[in-house]
């Protein structure tokens, strides 16, 4: 029988989850993270209906930016238990064949911190849209969506260079790392408009 999806768990169930020996791990944590921080910007949205007219789209925009992160916690979690299994179970093959089949495993593995990296940078952006026009009364939630927004895009970026073992110039570290700094640019611009 399958284990449950993470979305199918209870909150405890899922920090009993994140607490355990091996997968998930940080990643899946990120992507919840990325995930609450859209929640957060949809209310704070939802709550500026009367005085914003743009309030409705922006809260849609978090709507759909809520739903591409979450399922990212579990697309990281399968990504890595995968990677791990490629690498553990390559201890028989020949050393380049194993070389190259363990890093290609980890390189996939990359690929669920770059896209929570992205979610981040779309959600710290939004969130910092909010904090500017949004409802007064709720513009410190869009300030604390933009900053942890931008804290799991940053802690993404490390996450995508130990799965990639940090190759120079990788496009994919680059990538991340531009995302990051943007999420921590609109977090800042969030935090000097209130």
């Amino acid at each position: 029988m399958a284990s449950p999806s993470f979305l199918d768990l209870t909150a405890a169930e899922l920090l009993d989850e994140l607490a355990g020996p091996v997968a998930p791990g940080g990643g899946s944590a990120l992507a919840f993270t990325v995930a609450m921080a859209a929640a957060v910007v949809r209310m704070a949205a939802r709550a500026s209906t009367e005085s914003w007219d743009e309030a409705a789209g922006v809260a849609a925009q978090a709507d759909v930016l809520l739903a591409r992160a979450a399922p990212l916690a579990q697309v990281d979690a399968d990504a890595y238990d995968r990677a791990l299994a490629v690498r553990d179970g390559a201890a028989s093959l020949p050393a380049d064949k194993r070389d190259w089949e363990i890093g290609k495993a980890f390189a996939d593995a990359a690929e669920a911190p770059l896209e929570i990296a992205r979610a981040a940078a779309d959600v710290a952006e939004l969130a910092a849209w909010v904090a500017a026009s949004g409802e007064p009364r709720v513009r410190a939630d869009a300030i604390a969506a933009a900053t942890l927004a931008a804290a799991a895009a940053r802690a993404a970026v490390t996450l995508v260079e130990v799965n990639l073992t940090a190759l120079a110039g990788d496009p994919r570290v680059v990538k991340a790392e531009g995302l990051a700094r943007a999420a921590e640019d609109a977090a800042s611009r969030a935090t000097l408009r209130a």
